[in-house]
């Protein structure tokens, strides 16, 4: 079984333990996304894909994460010393989704990762640096309730950026005695908007 892509997610703070997001593929035809390139004491290492491990309220059978205080249903008092520890007194509260079993597998995955992860580092240094990692719409913005959807005239968020996106300003009231329209339903404003979308950042 050959590894044939990684593809690296930086994140912003260079001084952060979490460095970055991976997924890697093999032999061309299965992917395994989320993988976590994580500084340690030692230098960055490679951790699996996890799941937060949970148990169920004594009361009402709610699942609950293992340091929940409280049930996430009624609202139970839950002991939060309940996880399982290992052998160096750690709780264990996490369990990969998708792990190597034997070391040699471990190192020829966190080799080849950390090597992708230097690489790419260079890379992110160079002019018009496009991040391959595919968050599959976790960087959209939410929509409103009760408000129109709204197109950001921002370039898209790149991976492991940050940008702010103000609310759009609600029109002013108009004066005593006019019905103000509200802008969504305003077909002269909306065709005006239309136009500047078209025109700032086109084909971005």
């Amino acid at each position: 079984m050959e590894i044939t892509e990684v593809r690296i997610k930086l994140m912003d703070d260079p001084n952060d333990r979490l460095q970055g997001f991976c997924s890697i593929t093999f032999d061309g035809s299965f992917v395994i996304r989320d993988l976590k390139i994580i500084q340690g004491s030692k230098g960055p290492f490679v951790a699996m894909p996890s799941r937060k491990l949970t148990d169920r309220c004594p009361r009402c059978g709610t699942k609950n994460h293992l340091r929940a205080r409280f049930c996430n249903d009624c609202s139970a008092e839950l002991d939060e010393d309940r996880a399982v520890k290992d052998i160096d007194g750690r709780a264990k509260l996490y369990a990969d989704i998708a792990h190597p079993i034997n070391s040699s597998c471990r190192d020829a995955i966190q080799c080849r990762v950390l090597e992708s992860f230097e690489n790419e580092k260079v890379l992110a240094q160079q002019t018009g640096y496009f991040c391959r990692y595919d968050d599959y719409g976790e960087d959209r913005i939410a929509k409103l309730k009760d408000e129109p959807a709204v197109t950001p005239e921002s370039p898209p968020l790149s991976c492991g950026k940050k940008i702010r996106i103000d609310p759009p300003e609600r029109e002013k009231p108009a004066a005593t005695g006019d019905v103000a329209r509200p802008h969504h339903l305003d077909p002269d404003q909306a065709k005006a908007d239309s136009v500047s979308e078209d025109e700032f950042g086109a084909g971005v």
